[in-house]
This record gives structure tokens, sequence and C-alpha cells, in this order.
């Protein structure tokens, strides 16, 4: 069975074309694939299916659970679609566990999609790493985020292992840390849920921009640069609310599965 290795901004997948929805992997299965010392190494895992002849993506984060939305999985999912003949370029529709995304996918060039509503949940969040403590913004993008703003990423430590978490939380959450720059843009650093800490986050970068607007007293609409380790994003958020992801997207090879099912 023949998959493919891809990544947005260095966050990186691997993408089986099941239109027929006809390949069932199990959550272990999952786990063997995506283990960066065993398998073949990935943050997580989409399966592309067409139910009822629209595009949806079954994302699975590394250790095989289940995640409701993906910024740069969907972004790279789109990629295959097109550069495959699966589907032609220009805006078309993907369903996700949080929604129907549109993406506007040139040939070549970046691709964007909307993301949908980014809000904040009003509740108390703080956030832990060893004997460092900091309060955190609670933002929902169809999935859990908790945003930390901080003066030295590196200060932090290390991400492998989970911060520990004080909020509303029942299925885990995004963790991302921030710091503005002296050009605008902003760097970060984050933690996914069922991952470690990732190389980027689509949804994270949405939530970081409508936390760092409301962090910096501004009104929406804004426009962010944001630079996590693995290259660079641009997120827009309108007046209602809602985001609008811009990145790139890479197919880098084709991958033998068998040997890890």
């Amino acid at each position: 069975m023949i998959a493919t290795y891809g990544h947005g901004t260095h966050n990186d997948f691997v993408l089986l074309f099941d239109p027929d929805d006809q390949i069932k992997i199990t959550e272990e299965q999952i786990a063997r694939i995506c283990n960066r010392e065993t398998g073949i190494g990935s943050d997580g895992f989409i399966r592309m299916t067409k139910p009822g002849g629209k595009w949806f993506m079954d994302y699975r984060n590394q250790d095989g659970s289940l995640a409701e939305m993906c910024g740069n999985g969907i972004r790279v999912m789109a990629r295959y679609l097109v550069e495959r003949g699966h589907q032609g370029e220009g805006i078309f529709a993907i369903n996700t566990r949080a929604g129907n995304k549109y993406l506007a996918v040139p040939a070549n060039d970046d691709i964007s999609v909307n993301m949908g509503q980014v809000t904040e949940v009003y509740d108390n969040v703080f956030v832990r790493i060893g004997d460092q403590s900091w309060s955190a913004q609670h933002i929902d993008v169809g999935n859990p985020h908790a945003v930390v703003f901080v003066e030295d990423l590196e200060a932090i430590g290390d991400l492998m292992t989970a911060p520990e978490v004080d909020g509303d939380y029942p299925d885990g959450v995004n963790v991302e840390f921030v710091t503005f720059l002296p050009n605008g843009e902003l760097a970060m650093r984050v933690f996914e849920r069922g991952v470690g800490e990732t190389q980027s986050c689509g949804t994270g970068t949405c939530a970081v921009a409508l936390a760092s607007t409301l962090h910096q007293g501004k009104k929406l609409p804004a426009r962010w640069v944001i630079n996590p380790p693995g290259g660079r994003l641009i997120v827009d958020i309108d007046g209602h609310g809602n985001a609008t992801l811009i990145g790139p997207a890479v197919l880098v090879k084709d991958v033998e599965l068998d040997v890890y099912l």
C-alpha cells in the first residue's frame, strides 16, 4: 500500500488516498507509521476520503488519536489532490471534523484556507513547565489552544513533555508560546497534544493571531506574520473573527505502508 509523505512549514504528515473509504487502519498502526525511530516518522496521519462525493480529511495525531482539524495538514492534502490530478486547481472545499473548509489552491505557490471562526473562551487558564508558570488565553479554532506570551522562547525549556495546564480541556490542549519580534512579526513554539513539540501548527498560528490582537488591545481585522521553527505563515482575521491561513505545502516522496500494518 503506497502513501505519500509531505509537510507544511515542516509540520509533516503521511497521507493515504482512500476515496472509497475502504481502508481501515487502527490507532496502533498509525502510531507505528508516525513513529520517528521505527516508522516513517511524522506529526500526523491523513486519510483522504470522498464520502458522498465530497472530500474529507480523516486526521489523526502522531499517537493515533483523533483530531478535529489541522491547518498545515489540510493544505498538504489539497496540494496532493491538485498535484495528483484528483481535483482541479482553484477554490474547493475539504470537510473536516471541525466543519467544511474552503481552500484557494494554485498549481504552484502558497495555499490559502479559510479556517473559520476563531474565538476566545473566557476562563482561567494557567500553564506550567517545571517551576515556571504563566497565565494563558484559551482560544478555540475548532480545536483547543492555550496561548502564552513570553519574553524568551528558549527559556521555556523542553516541550516534548506535555506542559501542565489548568483549564477546561477535557480532550487535551495544544499550547503555544509566543513572543513579539522587533519587526512587528511573531515567533512561536508549540506543543501539540498527542505529538509533542512540532515545527509548526496551522490552527495554532490562528490562535496566536487572535490572542496577539487581543493582547495588544487591537481591533479586528488584523494580519499577522508568524514564524514557527519550521517556516513562515500569514494569518488574516476579518472583522467577524474568521481566520484565513496562508502558507506553503510540499509533497516529498511516496512511501510503502505495508511493513507497518
